[in-house]
């Protein structure tokens, strides 16, 4: 994270995202596919990993299908770049979290825990009954310990601060969720 100042002086917090361009790889229509969307593709791969498949449509890191109501004059091949955003926009991004590994019940769900004293023996941290004596067994979906992260996470109403379009840079406020280098999906936060 770094930070940026505004006109009054004022700092923010802010995450540098590196935007570079998406392609289009394919247009899905409602006549030929039943619904309307356009698919990209970002980032590079080494050649030697790029499957047969894959190669009929370009060597990209990762390709995502974005649903949309109206193509319009897009064809396959064009080039999205950051002119989609304006400085003051309110943006939704998702990403995977950073993951951290296998934990208690006090760190991946914010159990309180038991006591230090007063009795308490090598239990300071157990996350206490995990059910009734009478069902005989333990339900579904109980919070216990276990992996925690690498999972995806959507953070909503994050503001654009500022653009570099000469580097492909977006400076969000804020926190984004990955680790250094993760590809994060950015969109325009949804008027709901």
């Amino acid at each position: 994270m770094t930070q940026v100042f505004n006109e009054e002086g004022r700092v923010f917090p802010a995450t540098v995202l590196k935007a570079g361009p998406l392609f289009i790889t394919g247009i899905k229509t409602e006549d030929k596919d039943g619904y309307t969307a356009i698919q990209v593709g970002a980032g590079k791969k080494k050649e030697k990993n790029i499957n047969k498949a894959q190669k009929k449509i370009g060597n990209y890191q990762k390709i995502k299908e974005f649903r949309t109501n109206d193509v319009g004059e897009l064809k396959v091949g064009d080039k999205i770049e950051l002119d989609a955003f304006q400085v003051g926009d309110v943006v939704t991004i998702s990403g995977i979290s950073k993951g951290k590994g296998f934990q208690g019940g006090v760190k991946r769900h914010g159990f309180s825990g038991g006591r230090r004293s007063h009795g308490n023996k090598h239990a300071e941290r157990q996350p206490g009954s995990i059910g009734a004596g009478g069902i005989q067994r333990v339900l579904k979906g109980t919070r216990m310990a276990g992996r925690m992260g690498g999972e995806r996470v959507t953070v909503k109403n994050l503001k654009i601060l500022n653009i570099d379009k000469e580097n492909g840079l977006l400076y969000i406020s804020g926190a984004v969720p990955g680790r250094r280098g993760t590809l994060v999906e950015v969109r325009g936060a949804s008027k709901n």
